[in-house]
């Protein structure tokens, strides 16, 4: 029962997350932004789907229950969560589950984008671990931190691309810290 609940609120919370980015990605298209990576899309979504079958599958087949670790473990998916929520408040209207980039906007560089250029990335793939090894799910997280790294070795290039080219992506990321850059310079 309690695995169900838990499962349950991440398909409400991911439902949630894909109104977001359905209304985001409504509004930076009538702001003239592109999308890209439309033929690895269909994959990411597939994955995560396919990530919390698993899980629901492998608990219930193989009689799963918590792990002993489970306060570790839920401490650690309650800071993703948590990450999670900073890295969509970031980036506002800005973040999507899709590749779209509005010509000419300013990079976000604030909250974790200040430390990291995919902080999401790295809650999902957190996220591909600990949910499944809070209830001893091991095959989920070995499988399916094992396609993360695929496709998101494909969807990192992507994006990155994109935001070259239509952005000063690379310029904002060059600034490691004000002041430091000149320092740099200097080497």
């Amino acid at each position: 029962m309690l695995f169900l609940l838990f499962i349950a609120i991440i398909i409400v919370q991911r439902a949630a997350e894909l109104m977001v980015a359905k209304s985001n990605e409504k509004w930076m298209k009538s702001q003239g932004a592109l999308e890209f990576g439309q033929g690895h899309y269909k994959w990411i979504v597939f994955i995560h789907t396919m990530f919390l079958i698993s899980c629901i599958l492998e608990v219930f087949i193989l009689e799963k229950s918590l792990s002993p670790f489970w306060p570790f473990f839920l401490c650690l998916f309650v800071v993703a969560q948590a990450e999670r929520i900073w890295a969509i408040s970031s980036l506002g209207r800005f973040w999507n589950t899709k590749i779209i980039v509005l010509p000419g906007a300013n990079v976000i560089r604030k909250g974790p984008y200040r430390f990291f250029k995919h902080p999401n990335y790295m809650i999902v793939a957190a996220e591909f671990l600990v949910i499944p090894l809070l209830f001893k799910a091991h095959l989920t997280a070995i499988v399916f931190t094992i396609v993360n790294s695929i496709i998101l070795s494909i969807r990192i290039p992507a994006e990155e691309k994109a935001l070259k080219e239509l952005t000063e992506y690379e310029k904002a990321f060059l600034q490691i810290r004000p002041g430091i850059d000149e320092d740099i310079k200097k080497v």
